[in-house]
């Protein structure tokens, strides 16, 4: 059958059950924690094909046609510094969204849900809407309900993944509908499995109770060392304070909250960023590393030696259309300098992430009725011991 029933450990865009007619596409976690295709009721398939012809997964080529991209950088934040506080980078995305949704787009962008403990895609109407769109959200997103919400001859600013933006290049290309969309995605690293995620969340909650806010890059310590989980729960602390007038000790309540950093071994971020549960097509199948894109404007971090002494955020933007660019170069309250690419994507990954040779041994210990304790650190810990001791070999050899 002329479907997506034989694909598994693919990107989990949602671009699939999207553009099904039928609506017998789901898209839910599979064992190992990542989004995948189910067909539901198969006898209802028509083989019309959309499916795998939206996928990203399933085709080795870009959705943007080498011959229509045309690069340009930047280095760039909001003049709002409550914007550039509040963000990741430099606050870029955000106003990016702001002055499109003034005029007269809608964005489909990513918010994370409390209620579901999972990030997922949205949409909103006004800038106001736009606001938990900010921040980055280093887990998967589930994307059908916002994709399926959005109109296609309305005009829309979608955000995503480098792989969601690639399919839903191809999903608007089908519907000749490309016009009335401007795409965005970032330098993306992987995504981890959800399964850590939950594991995390429930170390969290046992302290905080129920999650009910999440910043996944938070700039309390300043821009550099913002790789840090602030973490609001339901729980309430009471506190004593002093009353001046009667001198009595008054009982406050105060909301639990969460802080961890990775520069202090935040556990989180080790599997996250070390590679220990990363999409095996993150690690296969990624073709969407440091100027490879299908979107009109990619944002991200502008690390690397031009803004080490920022700690505010700067942004990268990179515009691959001129589409793209027009809309970079018309922004409003906001701080551009231009730069060339390979500044701007200094410190970005050019491979793509490559598994540790303790994946399957975390993976089993994800999938596990275990809480993250002290066996996890010593598996990662003795994992970057050995990889420390194969360098040194190879170095010398």
């Amino acid at each position: 059958m002329k479907n997506v029933s034989n694909i598994k450990d693919c990107y989990g865009c949602g671009l699939c059950a999207t553009v099904c007619a039928k609506k017998i596409i789901e898209i839910s976690l599979n064992k190992n924690g990542f989004y995948e295709p189910r067909i539901t009721e198969p006898e209802k398939c028509t083989n019309c094909g959309l499916c795998t012809d939206v996928c990203a997964f399933s085709h080795k080529e870009l959705a943007l046609e080498k011959e229509k991209t045309q690069i340009k950088s930047w280095g760039g934040w909001s003049n709002d510094e409550r914007v550039q506080r509040k963000c990741s980078s430099g606050g870029i995305g955000f106003e990016i969204a702001k002055q499109l949704i003034e005029k007269d787009y809608k964005l489909c962008g990513c918010r994370y849900n409390p209620e579901t403990n999972r990030a997922e895609h949205y949409i909103a109407t006004t800038p106001e809407e736009a606001i938990p769109s900010i921040g980055s959200k280093y887990i998967q997103s589930h994307t059908v309900d916002g994709f399926r919400a959005i109109n296609r001859k309305e005009k829309y600013l979608v955000t995503g993944t480098p792989c969601q933006i690639d399919s839903f290049r191809r999903y608007i290309k089908k519907f000749r509908v490309e016009d009335n969309f401007v795409l965005l995605d970032f330098f993306c690293h992987c995504v981890p499995s959800m399964l850590a995620w939950k594991k995390y969340t429930q170390m969290v909650e046992n302290k905080t109770g129920k999650i009910t806010y999440a910043s996944w890059r938070n700039k309390l310590t300043g821009w550099h060392d913002s790789w840090a989980m602030a973490l609001d729960g339901e729980k309430t602390e009471k506190e004593k304070t002093e009353n001046r007038d009667s001198y009595d000790k008054l009982i406050e309540e105060k909301k639990t909250y969460y802080y961890s950093r990775l520069s202090q071994g935040d556990i989180f971020y080790n599997l996250f960023l070390g590679d220990y549960c990363c999409n095996p097509a993150c690690a296969k199948n990624c073709k969407y590393k440091y100027n490879q894109s299908s979107a009109d404007i990619r944002i991200g971090d502008f690390w690397g030696e031009t803004y080490k002494d920022n700690d505010k955020g700067v942004s990268s933007i990179v515009s691959f259309t001129e589409k793209g660019k027009h809309i970079i170069e018309s922004l409003r309250n906001v701080t551009l300098v231009e730069h060339p690419f390979e500044t701007v994507a200094e410190g970005q990954m050019k491979r793509n992430v490559h598994k540790k040779p303790t994946y399957g041994i975390v993976m089993r210990f994800l999938k596990s009725p275990f809480g993250l304790n002290t066996l996890l650190w010593k598996i990662i810990h003795f994992n970057n011991r050995v990889c420390t001791k194969l360098y040194r070999i190879l170095k010398k050899k």
